[in-house]
């Protein structure tokens, strides 16, 4: 069993930066696509980004694209996304995940307990 933890989040102003990391333990995630999801109050949790085993590719809600950026260290055993052009609608909580496929979002089974991201206008 793995087990996640994120950091990272804060409080920020609208076109600001967070770097959110997410450490993994227990065992190695180096064979898991990883990814990064988001749930914001009163709406469903959401896809964020997915980055596959070997970081060689990585996808992006089109509400993000351009302004996040998904990466992994998997000698490190953690996984990171770099935030930058926040805006408002950002807010919510975010949540890091472990799964056997980058593509299937529904396939992820070991979450995090998340980490509140707040972008103040």
């Amino acid at each position: 069993q793995v087990q996640l933890v994120e950091s990272g989040g804060g409080l920020v102003q609208a076109g600001g930066s967070l770097r959110l990391s997410c450490a993994a333990s227990g065992r190695t995630i180096r064979t898991n696509a990883m990814g990064w999801f988001r749930q914001a109050p009163g709406k469903e949790r959401e896809f964020v980004a997915t980055i596959t085993w070997n970081g060689y590719f990585t996808y992006y809600a089109d509400s993000v694209k351009g302004r996040f950026t998904i990466s992994r260290d998997n000698a490190k055993n953690t996984v990171y996304l770099q935030m930058n052009s926040l805006k408002p609608e950002d807010t919510a909580v975010y949540y890091c995940a472990a799964g056997p496929s980058a593509t299937q979002t529904d396939g992820f089974d070991s979450w995090g307990r998340g980490t509140q991201v707040t972008v103040s206008s």
